[in-house]
């Protein structure tokens, strides 16, 4: 999501990188979860938009002077005719989409994922076609009622419920170093003492615990398919950068080094970029899994790396909250 926040910025004339606004956002994480009905889940951002966080849109805006609106509505007409009215003002709108049913995508047919986020850039009234700028620098050209149906979605964990951004810039202003420590600060709180156990660090560990009992829960093919998406959510191909955002976040150190001059920032991003290599390694595992005519004899291997990540991501965390700590 934040590729498609950068478009926005970009188009307002504020050019700020991806990662930046990651960091900004406090957007780094870890979460697993299980919910009934629905197949495991592994993920590296944080700072999703709930009744107890503001999200990482709101967020980055507020750190860079940024008004940020959401909104949501049930009526897919209500939906459609904002949209149209916001692209016929020349404002292109940040949407929430089930990636599965964009046809730019290579997925596997049933696959759904509805957490993802583009940019409509514009409307063509007499071809019904929108144009859709989304993490790569092609403009993707798809019919209006593809995007309404990807809108739309019900499907779980993440139905979109035609959601969408506004953005006023009219007080934008460069980043602080009071924002980037904050911002880090928030992260390192959200890994090492999250509210609950799937969250953070614990929620690494508890993960390995749990994706080895997956044969006991998921039938072959939900199995197969399980690996397959917690490959494609921890390396590039999910919208993370590789690494389950760790290469992102790792590269925001290095421009938060810059903003605060503190260069041991710098220093940490070159240990969590080490840490992302090793989630590409659990990534590859799951993939090689996925293929297997009985995956679940990868798991052991694929969770392996996970003991030293946990380890490492602990202290990597702790040596930065009290890095800021310290600048603070």
């Amino acid at each position: 999501m934040t590729g498609s926040l950068k478009h926005v910025y970009d188009f307002h004339g504020y050019p700020i990188s991806e990662e930046l606004l990651l960091g900004l956002g406090s957007g780094l994480g870890f979460v697993y979860f299980h919910f009934k009905g629905t197949d495991p889940f592994y993920g590296g951002r944080a700072n999703h938009a709930s009744p107890r966080a503001e999200g990482l849109e709101k967020t980055a805006g507020r750190r860079t002077g940024v008004a940020v609106a959401s909104h949501a509505t049930s009526s897919a007409r209500v939906a459609q005719a904002e949209l149209r009215q916001l692209l016929e003002a020349g404002e292109p709108t940040l949407v929430y989409v089930d990636m599965g049913f964009l046809p730019y995508f290579d997925l596997p047919a049933g696959y759904h994922f509805g957490g993802h986020v583009v940019v409509v850039a514009g409307y063509d009234p007499q071809t019904g076609q929108v144009l859709i700028a989304d993490r790569d620098q092609q403009l993707h050209s798809v019919d209006w009622d593809v995007l309404e149906q990807a809108r739309g979605s019900a499907f779980r964990p993440f139905p979109p419920r035609h959601s969408w951004y506004t953005f006023d810039f009219s007080n934008a202003r460069e980043p602080r170093p009071s924002d980037v420590r904050a911002a880090i600060t928030e992260v390192c709180d959200g890994m090492l003492t999250p509210p609950i156990g799937n969250l953070g660090v614990r929620g690494i560990r508890k993960a390995i615990q749990e994706t080895l009992r997956w044969p006991d829960a998921l039938g072959t093919d939900a199995l197969r398919r399980t690996c397959f998406n917690t490959a494609l959510f921890i390396d590039a191909r999910g919208g993370t950068g590789g690494g389950i955002f760790r290469y992102m976040y790792a590269r925001f150190l290095g421009e938060a080094a810059s903003i605060t001059g503190e260069a041991r920032l710098d220093e940490l991003g070159s240990e969590l970029n080490a840490i992302g290599d090793l989630w590409e390694d659990v990534a590859a595992t799951f993939s090689a899994a996925a293929e297997l005519d009985n995956p679940a004899d990868l798991l052991g291997p694929a969770t392996r790396p996970m003991y030293e990540i946990a380890d490492r991501e602990e202290l990597l965390w702790q040596s930065l909250k009290t890095l800021t700590a310290d600048e603070a």
